[in-house]
């Protein structure tokens, strides 16, 4: 069942890339972002409410517990790294291609890996390496793909925009290793909708105090928007439910989740009209396989 949870997931979370990409085309970016969080915000508010008040109203899956003062600063840390991360992705999102960001975004496990090594000493095997090997050499090659388009990833700022969101998301990723297993998921992903709204007000503010309003993004509202921050809850609540299951293995379910970006990369060519994606689809197939084989490595040790 939780292979099946891990699918709808990676399901809901490429159309919620989707979303975004429609609600950014020509649009100010943090404007966006803002929104999006405050719909999280407004999913979570009730159960949080009706969790402290009426607990015995609330169904099993949904109740939010109460969380100690230190729960609440690691859920904040999270807050802050996701939020980083989300603005570097949605300013790459506006400005690049779908087709490429999707695979640089498949690209997170292979980082999550690595600061795996780096930071708890793991060591590869075999299957890990040959996967890392395949995944960086079509990220190379999806970069050559990139330059037919005008886009250089040594020197274009939404390419290092994207890489620099898909490291921090993998940072967060391994965070959730640490803070899963001292936090109730329901309440981490409540409380993390708040505090990620909390957090854009301030970043609002100084980008519309720094900027005169002549030289502002225009914004204009979007039902895309909202569904931004709805697909994301969703998934992320069918993610978390997945995790829950005694006999569910972490690395096969992210890898799986993962897959969302197929799903993005095949809507993104229907709706956008892109470039070369022949080449790209055949680069995701491949960065996808060497994702493959470093979780079947992850299974091997």
């Amino acid at each position: 069942m939780w292979v099946v949870l891990a699918l709808v997931s990676a399901v809901l979370l490429g159309v919620y890339d989707v979303f975004k990409k429609l609600a950014l085309n020509n649009n100010a970016v943090l404007p966006v972002l803002f929104i999006s969080t405050l719909t999280s915000s407004a999913i979570f508010l009730p159960l949080v409410i009706l969790s402290y008040y009426f607990p015995d109203w609330v169904n099993a899956s949904f109740f939010v517990p109460s969380v100690s003062a230190y729960q609440q600063v690691l859920i904040f840390i999270k807050s802050i790294i996701v939020v980083s991360s989300w603005i570097f992705a949605f300013y790459a999102m506006k400005y690049l291609p779908i087709t490429i960001v999707s695979p640089i975004r498949g690209t997170g496990p292979l980082w999550v890996l690595l600061g795996a090594i780096a930071i708890f000493g793991e060591h590869l095997n075999g299957f890990q390496w040959v996967g890392v090997l395949i995944t960086l050499f079509f990220f190379y090659m999806l970069s050559t793909a990139g330059k037919l388009e005008g886009i250089y990833f040594t020197t274009n700022r939404w390419v290092i925009f994207i890489l620099v969101g898909t490291l921090l998301g993998a940072g967060s990723s391994l965070y959730d290793k640490y803070i899963m297993r001292q936090v109730d998921r329901m309440a981490v992903q409540a409380w993390f909708s708040f505090y990620q709204s909390l957090i854009m007000v301030p970043v609002l503010a100084v980008n519309y105090w720094k900027k005169p309003f002549e030289k502002r993004d225009k914004f204009e509202f979007r039902w895309s928007i909202p569904a931004i921050g709805l697909f994301l809850v969703m998934s992320d609540f069918v993610y978390f439910y997945a995790l829950s299951y005694e006999d569910s293995m972490i690395s096969m379910i992210s890898a799986l989740r993962r897959g969302g970006v197929v799903i993005s990369f095949l809507i993104g060519t229907l709706i956008f009209t892109e470039k070369n994606i022949v080449k790209k689809g055949l680069y995701l197939a491949g960065i996808l396989l060497g994702i493959i084989l470093i979780t079947i490595g992850s299974h091997l040790k």
